[in-house]
């Protein structure tokens, strides 16, 4: 175990994690005007996909980064990985924010666009292991959830920042500028922090240590994978769904892009309380409680929230169904991402830990805000998020039954991952 954290040496991991989610979320938040700009022409519905689909290429090297930065991130430290992918998460949202139009460029700016999306998530799958590790092995034994569940808090966090900049962009900007260059600077002020929370990433200690830790054996590995992935199902197709909220709002429900920012906002907050909320409770009360209570809301509520925003369609229906829905999809990813990581050891757990949550969110969380826009085309049903979440919740909640309780709490004083 490491020396404690300082508040500010803490922040420095939690503000870089951040800006990460900040720079990735945004293309979504922002993929109707970003449709117009690089892919012009057709429907309102083939723009959009066609953007969506660009969002979802950025999955397509999370597993790659996931594979080349965990593992090496257990061999040479967490610093030096935290730091590369930082700055190419950095280099990566500048480029796509500075990308002309199709009408300036022709056919280069897609091609361009999905450059920096392949970029951006190598950067951000090489990122969730390192930094994951980093604040279980920073964090004191009984305060495990609570400190991971920062990992999770700060990409809520950075939602709300996207909603509160969204709302402002489009309450100041006419609906032309906003398309026009409004996004570019959302995209830009996110690129522009990063070199001082690069520099602050620089002072941190480092955490890996050779520890004899207690490993399980390489076919319990396996098992443990396996169910890990069908958690982090559940757990990053809730997540982008609650993301995907603002354009779906805009699109299938025909609300104001001002009521759709503030949509994120709230999602953002309420999912943020959630997520610290499920962090303290999973050190408490261990990591199967809170991930299953977490989890089997969302299967209840899903449907009928969605059913409750249609039928009425009001700002105030709309903004605490979110809320509420948000609050939910914070609660139980801490407890997932903790439970995960102490099944491993410190030899081996970013690189499993990365590796693992890039090849679930990749398989489901990348293809999810595309695959509820073509179902609702395809079938006309607006009710197509609310079911789609409703099965991810169900594989969800069948890895979560299958894995072992890991908090030392329930575990007894004299259990042990790092003696």
């Amino acid at each position: 175990m490491t020396a404690k954290l300082s508040k500010g040496q803490l922040a420095a991991v939690v503000a870089g994690n951040a800006l990460e989610f900040y720079d990735f979320l945004i293309f979504s938040f922002f993929a109707i005007q970003i449709g117009q700009v690089f892919f012009p022409g057709g429907s309102e519905t083939a723009s959009l996909l066609k953007t969506l689909a660009v969002f979802g290429v950025g999955f397509l090297t999370r597993p790659l980064g996931g594979m080349v930065i965990g593992p090496l991130s257990d061999r040479i430290g967490r610093k030096p990985t935290m730091l590369f992918t930082f700055a190419l998460m950095g280099l990566s949202i500048a480029g796509l924010a500075l990308t002309p139009s199709y009408a300036s460029i022709g056919v280069a700016a897609p091609l361009l666009v999905v450059f920096f999306r392949l970029a951006q998530g190598f950067a951000l799958g090489g990122e969730v292991g390192p930094t994951t590790a980093f604040l279980l092995e920073s964090a004191p034994r009984q305060r495990r959830g609570l400190y991971v569940s920062l990992q999770n808090a700060t990409q809520y966090f950075s939602v709300l920042c996207v909603g509160l900049i969204g709302t402002a962009l489009t309450s100041v900007m006419s609906p032309a500028a906003f398309g026009d260059w409004g996004w570019r600077a959302a995209m830009l002020l996110g690129a522009g922090m990063v070199p001082c929370a690069w520099m602050l990433r620089r002072r941190l200690p480092e955490t890996l240590h050779a520890q004899a830790d207690c490993e399980p054996a390489p076919r319990a590995r396996l098992v443990v994978v396996a169910f890990s992935i069908l958690m982090i199902a559940g757990l990053t197709i809730s997540t982008y769904l609650m993301n995907y909220l603002a354009t779906y709002a805009q699109h299938t429900l025909g609300v104001l892009p001002q009521l759709a920012s503030l949509c994120t906002v709230v999602g953002g907050a309420c999912a943020m309380l959630g997520s610290l909320l499920g962090g303290h409770l999973s050190d408490r009360f261990g990591r199967k409680p809170v991930m299953l209570v977490g989890a089997t809301a969302l299967l209840v509520l899903g449907v009928p929230c969605y059913m409750a925003m249609l039928l009425f369609n009001s700002p105030a229906v709309l903004l605490t169904l979110a809320g509420l829905l948000a609050f939910f999809v914070g609660v139980f990813p801490p407890a997932v991402l903790t439970n995960i990581c102490e099944s491993f050891s410190a030899a081996q757990r970013a690189g499993a830990v990365g590796i693992t949550y890039a090849l679930a969110v990749a398989g489901f969380g990348g293809s999810a805000q595309y695959a509820v826009t073509w179902l609702i085309d395809y079938t006309g049903s607006p009710l197509a998020p609310a079911w789609y979440m409703t099965g991810a919740m169900v594989l969800s909640i069948i890895g979560m039954l299958a894995m072992r309780e890991t908090a030392p709490a329930k575990l007894g004083a004299h259990f042990s991952i790092e003696p």
